[in-house]
């Protein structure tokens, strides 16, 4: 049992990458990236030919997401975990309402309820593998927010703006692994944020965020008052310099380059409908050999709600899923491990854009001969 079989190269695919973030690079992105060496990077980010790019991914992203009039896309360093403290201090007037069904919704939610400016944010859970039925409209809550997809455990979530809220109130959407390779209506959003390190094949430490006109105005409110922020997390400073197309410090160029290469490809490729087609015809078919294996069954029960990024499978206990993990991994396999808190007999593969149903139908093929042949 120590020693690790060598799966078959037949059934090996060309990319081996299934991670959930960071995700896999296409070639051309790194294509980009060497051609940018020479031209492009260690150069300053005030400059225009670095303001040009920054110009053109915004421009690229309000195209993909087919942004309302009004809308504007937005950055900041620091991921998407970053904006969450940016969101504590610079949209959340007094009290949010978060939906808590997984670790990256839970996180949100615990850096609002902790902040010492604000109230006690009304959180509604659920547990793994669930979802609430949905944002519940209460007096006093000027945020409601909730992941599009749950990125620990596959779970996807409505994007709808919630009926019968008090006035002005904002609806702030994590999608930090659904952006690019999902449907969204933006014009039910306020804040749609996310970072570029999943469908959009790019680093992580950055992020980006479509936001309304109403978000704008909450944002410019709050600068206005007398609540101390902090520059690098203040979104007033995030909008100020995005309109200029930089950043309030130094960004990553590199992560650009292979943000705006996605960004075009995408699309070039068809935009948000041809990603969103792409994603569910790929975790669909993962879903139906799940259910058609005996040691296996999708994580999350109702069908509407799996995600088509990122899929979770469990085993029953007569697999040893490290045991499996170690052999695909030794045969370059790798990254489908499942998120590390759950703590469960998982897999947990994403389906992002750039991933192609070939190799998706291959990892398949090479966990069905792990199974049947590495756990005697």
């Amino acid at each position: 049992m120590s020693e690790l079989p060598v799966l078959p190269a037949s059934l090996l695919p060309t990319d081996g990458r299934f991670g959930a973030g960071p995700s896999r690079v296409r070639p051309d992105q790194i294509d980009a990236l060497i051609s940018a060496g020479s031209t492009l990077l260690g150069t300053s980010h005030r400059q225009a030919p670095v303001r040009h790019l920054v110009g053109r991914i915004r421009e690229g992203l309000a195209e993909f997401f087919d942004l309302p009039d009004g809308y504007e896309i937005i950055l900041g360093l620091g991921g998407a975990s970053t904006f969450w403290d940016s969101a504590a201090f610079s949209l959340v007037r007094r009290r949010a309402q978060h939906l808590s069904f997984g670790e990256f919704g839970s996180k949100f939610a615990q850096v609002t309820d902790k902040a010492p400016h604000l109230d006690p944010s009304d959180i509604l859970r659920a547990e793994p593998g669930s979802r609430p039925t949905g944002p519940e409209p209460r007096e006093g809550i000027d945020v409601y927010a909730w992941p599009q997809n749950e990125t620990s455990t596959g779970v996807i979530m409505d994007v709808a703006r919630p009926v019968g809220t008090d006035a002005g109130a904002l609806t702030v959407i994590d999608a930090t692994s659904a952006a690019g390779g999902m449907h969204v209506d933006a014009s039910q959003t306020d804040v749609y944020y996310f970072s570029p390190q999943k469908n959009f094949g790019s680093d992580g430490g950055i992020w980006f965020a479509a936001v309304s006109p109403a978000a704008l105005e909450r944002i410019s409110e709050i600068a206005r008052s007398d609540r101390w922020i902090p520059d690098v997390l203040s979104l007033a400073t995030a909008v100020e310099n995005a309109r200029k197309n930089q950043t309030y410090n130094t960004p990553a160029l590199a992560g650009l380059v292979m943000l705006d290469q996605q960004v075009r490809w995408l699309n070039d490729n068809g935009g948000m409908k041809w990603a969103a087609g792409h994603t569910r015809a790929t975790s669909s078919l993962v879903y139906d050999w799940a259910e058609r294996t005996p040691p296996a069954t999708p994580f999350v029960a109702d069908p509407a709600h799996r995600s088509p990024v990122v899929c979770t499978i469990d085993f029953d206990d007569s697999v040893d899923t490290a045991r499996v993990l170690s052999v695909l991994r030794a045969n370059g396999v790798v990254d489908v491990d499942p998120y590390r808190k759950l703590g469960r007999n998982q897999l947990r593969i994403a389906t992002f854009a750039s991933v192609p149903a070939g190799d998706v139908e291959a990892l398949l093929a090479c966990i069905d001969w792990t199974l049947e042949n590495a756990l005697s």
